[in-house]
């Protein structure tokens, strides 16, 4: 993708939301994303002209979708693992980065460039890092622990596993840029403290509400994980379930 969308002219790569983006005239107009929020794709997203997104959805949903958030907007996200032509791919990135830039940049520019298809097949832990070894391993250990507290469940939150006392989330696991991690609440004077140990930091979105992440990529201390993961369902859990888990 980067050898066919930086081939356009006065286009640049930024990363959004951890996602490579490409500028056309600083205007996006893609992004490539991978197992988005879970969902198993290996995708461009693309800004598209006028009833394009609803004509290849309804005829060929095999390869194209509508796209999270920007789909409203008429974008078409495309399936790049599933056959789709790569001269079809290069054609729809043509067209999106022709509608963000000027008609005089856009003009000297009629054609793609010329580039070849990938010839590597990616693995399932490719998409979905979470079914690599390892992150199994910990999700097991995990799930045995989690189910043994009552009225406990698992589900999926932004396309990560989670598990939920009644209905608040105590436990995140995610992983990312090779980093597989658990996430806990620990009020803020405790995260505070552990945050000076080098295997956890203050992770973004839910660090302000006092959760903690914990780095578990090459070692995970099931004690110490069983401490973390008691104190962040106690603080969730309603009365009844506590009752229920002290007489025990």
């Amino acid at each position: 993708m980067r050898e066919l969308c930086l081939g356009f002219p006065e286009t640049e790569e930024v990363e959004s939301h951890g996602q490579p983006t490409f500028h056309g005239s600083g205007k996006t107009f893609a992004t490539f994303t991978v197992n988005h929020h879970g969902d198993g794709r290996v995708a461009l997203n693309l800004a598209a002209p006028p009833g394009a997104q609803q004509l290849h959805v309804e005829t060929e949903p095999g390869y194209y979708f509508v796209p999270p958030y920007v789909g409203p907007k008429g974008w078409l996200g495309i399936e790049l693992n599933k056959g789709l032509a790569w001269n079809s791919v290069a054609r729809h990135a043509h067209q999106a980065w022709s509608r963000v830039v000027p008609a005089a940049l856009a003009a000297t520019c009629p054609a793609p460039p010329a580039i070849a298809a990938p010839d590597v097949d990616m693995r399932p832990e490719d998409i979905d890092p979470l079914l690599a070894p390892r992150a199994r391993e910990v999700l097991d250990e995990l799930e045995a622990r989690c189910s043994r507290l009552p009225e406990t469940v698992a589900a999926r939150q932004f396309g990560n596993p989670v598990w939920k006392a009644g209905r608040k989330t105590f436990v995140i696991c995610h992983r990312h840029a090779g980093e597989l991690a658990l996430q806990f609440w620990v009020g803020a004077e405790a995260q505070g403290l552990l945050a000076d140990d080098p295997r956890y930091s203050v992770p973004s979105y839910t660090g302000h509400n006092g959760w903690i992440e914990l780095r578990v990529e090459s070692f995970a201390d099931w004690d110490e994980i069983q401490g973390l993961l008691e104190a962040s369902y106690r603080h969730f859990a309603l009365k009844r379930m506590l009752r229920e888990l002290d007489g025990r």
